[in-house]
């Protein structure tokens, strides 16, 4: 009988780094642009008032991929339990057999991280050092982290929560600060729930990148119509972005439409331009695509092939 390997939320951190994380993210990006990797849309059950479940297939380089995660925002206020969480099922895409059952929540946390490090890396101004952390929860945390693995070594944090600011700033070395501090930085990251708007147009200026992280469903919103419309706009695939992303408000207001935005995996295949010039403010939306789960799926079990880290083992 086929034997599935089950790596829970520590396992999965401690099988891929931040550097790993984007390394495989970025090429994730590229195999789903050349058509390598496939990806249906992501598909939403609502359970009001509570949150929703998401179910988030895709296939690649011989792996077939499910995630079934959930959003639960009042679930850390009303029953100590995290607003994230779920499972990634892997099976073999040849012979079907189930592979491996990963955490879902990390493996979200990580490809939440490297992909914001993939799109500052791509999109933001030459010279850009300093990184700012709207929301230092989990995603934000491994956000910083995949920040600092990719060479942005200034950072400030901020967080409604304090502590939960100044336990990151000590960890990387950065410093806490205000919201309007973090948002003065060359490459602003928003990682919270998506309920309140952080950024106005007032906040842009010449030469910000500002990674939007939090927008990942119907509803959601970092920043005001405004400054979307306002700035040179990236996301990861128009289909999420446009209907459940922080392009969604922009679109509907009819002030965007598809072709004012460009998918970063053509900017990374080198098919379409990035930043247009230094005084521009670019913002990429980020709705997190079951691409990049893949990706952080097969680099935790190619570390668990390689001795590195351990799982349970469950006869099926």
């Amino acid at each position: 009988m086929p034997e599935l390997k089950v790596l829970n939320h520590d396992a999965v951190l401690a099988a891929v780094t931040p550097a790993e994380a984007i390394t495989h993210v970025r090429e994730a990006f590229l195999r789903h642009h050349r058509g390598e990797w496939v990806m249906p849309s992501k598909v939403y059950l609502q359970s009001p008032p509570h949150g929703d479940f998401r179910a988030m297939p895709a296939r690649g380089d011989g792996l077939a991929m499910l995630k079934w995660i959930s959003s639960f925002p009042p679930n850390p206020r009303e029953h100590g339990l995290p607003a994230v969480m779920g499972v990634v099922v892997v099976n073999d895409a040849q012979t079907s057999v189930p592979l491996a059952l990963l955490d879902a929540g990390a493996v979200t946390a990580l490809r939440t991280g490297a992909i914001a490090a993939v799109a500052a890396t791509a999109l933001a101004v030459e010279g850009a050092s300093s990184v700012g952390i709207v929301g230092c929860g989990l995603h934000g945390t491994w956000t910083a982290r995949c920040m600092a693995a990719a060479g942005f070594e200034q950072g400030i944090c901020f967080d409604p929560r304090p502590e939960a600011a100044q336990a990151l700033a000590d960890e990387l070395g950065w410093r806490t600060g205000s919201l309007a501090e973090a948002l003065a930085a060359d490459i602003v990251n928003c990682i919270t729930p998506g309920h309140e708007v952080v950024v106005d147009a007032k906040d842009l200026r010449p030469g910000l990148h500002l990674n939007m992280l939090g927008a990942d469903g119907p509803g959601k919103a970092e920043a005001t119509v405004g400054a979307v419309a306002s700035c040179a706009l990236f996301c990861d695939e128009w289909a999420q972005a446009s209907h459940g992303g922080e392009l969604t408000g922009a679109v509907e207001a009819g002030l965007i439409t598809q072709e004012s935005v460009t998918d970063l995996g053509s900017v990374l295949a080198g098919e379409k331009p990035g930043r247009p010039g230094r005084e521009s403010v670019t913002l990429f939306d980020s709705t997190g695509l079951a691409i990049q789960d893949l990706a952080i799926a097969a680099a935790a079990l190619e570390a668990l092939s390689a001795g590195r880290v351990e799982a349970q083992t469950v006869v099926l």
